[in-house]
């Protein structure tokens, strides 16, 4: 008797995503595009969306969040529809998650919880994913309310959706406590090995621009036109979780290194602000920083505030007022010829701020140009003269500057070089060293 084995292709699964909106709340954010990121984000991840709404709140219920005749009207929703997954776009106590569940009789994540799904499938490198998995272990130690599954997977995220597994609270805790503290020390591992890379960009040297912006501001797409790279760029949200990095020869014919990092979002979720620290100090450490907005959308200055609400949070205070700091707004080519004058009028005002279209290329030689001019005025030629038997010194000059002239007169050799001004403080302190 012959057997025939089909294959049969997994259905995403049937969600509905539900937005909060409480009055007098002190976010300016439109309802209305909260509503839509939130089921982009679930989209992100291949979920069935059949369908949303936004839900008024006066005042939240402390065990289940809404109210008994809203919960009433979803659970209905729930089985005439078969729907599978509830995304509440807002932060859910564990006892709110497990009574919405219990009273509606499926599952329901939060919005922190959605994002870590998406992390979980995008992450690529090791890094990204030990990153994601401890942000992931992280916030589920808070709620062990339900059966999961020992933590079987080898990423994070994608841990929300289903599972076998025993509801052995305090053995699960363990177990997560015992991942934690290896991650951690592999994470500090990671944490060396970049540290490292750094010092060895650093003696080249190379400056360092990093992207960063909103997610989906198309930050990877620049990324690729100036680079000549193929970094997955999709019009996705978190569609790049893995900083990337590659060699860009400016119009002066200087190099620098461009690195692309992950996308910001509105209520990042404190464990992956901590999880992705190891990554976002590539952005501590660059010499020039590029903000990436989306100026399409129509929520272009929340995101920007949310960015930089992130970037304070890692030590970049007072960013917009710094010398190394560009705000790019990319995307030109879809404003209206009024949008597009608004904005060119502003970019008059401010020679840090560039109108862009990574899609077509508008404005990228502008911007290349404002990188070398921000690099060099935080360089200097300095001339400076060295008996033959500082080896050490010469050496450290050939590491950290760009020598243009040598000359030997006896035993004494002239330099000309361009040198930072952070390098130039170095090497002062180095001379004054017996």
């Amino acid at each position: 008797m012959n057997t025939f084995f089909q294959i049969e292709e997994k259905k995403a699964a049937k969600a509905y995503v539900v937005f909060p909106n409480i009055i007098n709340s002190e976010k300016k954010v439109s309802p209305e595009a909260r509503l839509e990121e939130a089921v982009g984000l679930a989209r992100a991840i291949s979920l069935d969306i059949v369908g949303s709404e936004i839900v008024k709140l006066k005042e939240l219920k402390s065990g289940s969040y809404f109210g008994q005749g809203y919960i009433d009207k979803l659970a209905e929703k729930i089985t005439q529809e078969g729907i599978e997954l509830l995304i509440v776009d807002s932060s859910l106590s564990p006892i709110q998650q497990r009574n919405l569940e219990k009273k509606l009789n499926t599952k329901v994540i939060d919005r922190t919880a959605l994002i870590l799904e998406i992390f979980g499938e995008r992450a690529q490198t090791k890094e990204g994913k030990l990153q994601v998995e401890l942000a992931h272990l992280t916030y589920q130690r808070s709620r062990l309310v339900r059966s999961w599954t020992h933590l079987e997977r080898q990423r994070g995220g994608a841990g929300f959706l289903g599972g076998p597994g025993e509801k052995q609270i305090e053995l699960d805790r363990r177990i997560i406590d015992d991942k934690i503290v290896r991650i951690k020390k592999e994470l500090e591992k990671v944490k060396k090995t970049r540290a490292l890379q750094r010092s060895t960009r650093q003696k080249v040297p190379y400056p360092v621009v990093a992207l960063v912006g909103y997610t989906n501001a198309g930050k990877s797409t620049l990324f690729n036109t100036l680079t000549q790279a193929d970094v997955f760029a999709k019009d996705l949200l978190f569609a790049t979780l893995d900083t990337t990095m590659r060699k860009l020869k400016l119009p002066t014919g200087q190099d620098v290194i461009l690195s692309d990092t992950v996308g910001f979002i509105s209520d990042l979720p404190h464990e992956l602000i901590m999880a992705f620290r190891a990554t976002l100090e590539e952005v501590l450490a660059a010499d020039i920083i590029v903000h990436v907005r989306d100026c399409a959308n129509p929520e272009t200055q929340m995101q920007k505030k949310d960015v930089l609400s992130v970037l304070e949070h890692l030590g970049l205070k007072h960013l917009e007022t710094e010398e190394n700091y560009i705000e790019l707004l990319n995307k030109a080519d879809l404003l209206s010829p009024e949008q597009r004058n608004f904005y060119k009028e502003q970019t008059e005002r401010n020679a840090s701020l560039i109108l862009c279209s990574a899609a077509n290329g508008l404005g990228l030689n502008s911007f290349l140009r404002t990188i070398a001019e921000k690099i060099n005025r935080e360089e200097k030629i300095l001339k400076l003269s060295l008996s033959a038997d500082k080896g050490k010194e010469i050496s450290w000059l050939y590491e950290n500057a760009e020598v243009l002239k040598r000359e030997v007169k006896g035993s004494q050799i002239n330099f000309e070089c361009r040198i930072s001004n952070k390098n130039c403080a170095r090497l002062e302190k180095l001379l004054q060293k017996k």
